[in-house]
């Protein structure tokens, strides 16, 4: 199975993650970290500038139109269009949901 592994975030650190890694810290330690517990898995990675509106699906823009209305919060990450974290990312819960996918 393909795993499809979104970062939502911004250049800029969320106002409530003062102390947490910023988004696109998020997004390379997510792809060395996932690359090396899960290698015989398909995964795709993808950052998605909160900023930026090209090429996105209409799931996409539903995510940033939550998160501009402070509903979530960035970093978000999301596999298979299914929100997993959002503010303050931590590795249990992401492993935990790949773990159920992949048993």
């Amino acid at each position: 199975m393909k795993y499809i592994i979104n970062v939502y975030g911004r250049d800029v650190i969320c106002a409530s993650c003062v102390n947490a890694p910023g988004s696109k810290d998020t997004y390379d330690w997510l792809q060395a970290v996932l690359g090396r517990k899960y290698p015989d898995q398909e995964l795709q990675f993808n950052y998605i500038d909160l900023d930026r509106d090209e090429n996105l699906s209409d799931y996409d823009q539903d995510i940033i139109e939550r998160i501009n209305e402070d509903e979530l919060f960035y970093p978000l990450v999301a596999i298979n269009d299914e929100i997993i974290q959002d503010g303050y990312v931590q590795l249990k819960p992401i492993q935990r949901w790949m773990d159920e996918k992949t048993a």
